[in-house]
């Protein structure tokens, strides 16, 4: 059996500090990669694959604009295929606004792919699904099922749920759909106090991330898009729930 990691190579929302870039998270076993934030310059000695599937969340530049970084990534470890996935309507933005010729005149050695047509797709043996979350603008969240081994691969799935920049669902049948993850990594830009800023801005807050925690029963929760300039802090709240909680960092591994 394979031990799974996703590596966080950018844990902040919105714009980078000293200790943390923009969104952007590697599973190097399965050549996937979960947003495309600053802290994508990361990557290269990390692919073990011939591809890469980049999945997209939304199309905010904390979370594409890395995206401008792949030539030189491919440059140091090249591959054989890169697929960039989103929604049809994110990923025109991107194309038209941030690969304007203006802006950045060079094509990129990608494909994009829309996500729209199907709730579930195969990533080279991954199964990735996914579903709409309440952003400003937009927002998806993805589930990975990836098997463990290739013998048994039904039986022995190791599940990801990435939930960023949303509100938090509180709609049963996507609370059933993040249900049972072995790692559920959720946004949580603001604390408690900030309620009300995490509600203006289409955020979560900790006691939000920890409700639906309570209600989909992760064995694992990591907390993700940390604000840049209040940095979150946990007191008692892992004894709230059966499962640790972490904050991610930049540079931490997590196995699942």
């Amino acid at each position: 059996m394979k031990t799974l990691e996703v590596h966080c190579l950018g844990t902040a929302g919105y714009h980078p500090n000293e200790s943390r870039h923009t969104s952007c998270y590697f599973l190097p076993k399965c050549g996937v990669l979960l947003d495309a934030g600053t802290g994508i310059f990361r990557l290269p000695e990390l692919i073990e694959t011939d591809h890469l599937d980049i999945l997209l969340s939304h199309a905010h530049l904390d979370h594409v604009v890395g995206l401008t970084f792949l030539l030189d990534i491919l440059y140091q470890r090249p591959v054989k295929e890169v697929r960039v996935w989103g929604q049809a309507e994110k990923l025109a933005a991107i194309q038209e606004h941030l690969f304007h010729e203006s802006l950045f005149p060079v094509p990129l050695p990608v494909t994009w792919h829309s996500i729209d047509e199907k709730s579930e797709w195969d990533l080279h043996g991954t199964t990735m699904s996914w579903r709409p979350q309440e952003h400003p603008g937009g927002s998806v969240a993805y589930r990975l099922e990836t098997p463990r081994t290739e013998s048994s691969p039904s039986d022995s799935a190791a599940v990801l749920l990435y939930a960023t920049d949303t509100l938090g669902t509180e709609d049963p049948a996507t609370l059933q759909w993040m249900s049972g993850a072995n790692l559920l990594m959720h946004e949580c830009n603001f604390d408690d106090q900030n309620q009300k800023w995490a509600e203006k801005t289409g955020h979560c807050y900790l006691k939000k991330v920890l409700d639906i925690a309570r209600q989909t029963q992760p064995q694992r929760l990591l907390l993700t898009h940390i604000n840049p300039i209040a940095e979150l802090e946990l007191n008692d709240e892992d004894e709230l729930l059966e499962c640790p909680i972490q904050i991610a960092t930049d540079g931490l591994r997590v196995a699942f």
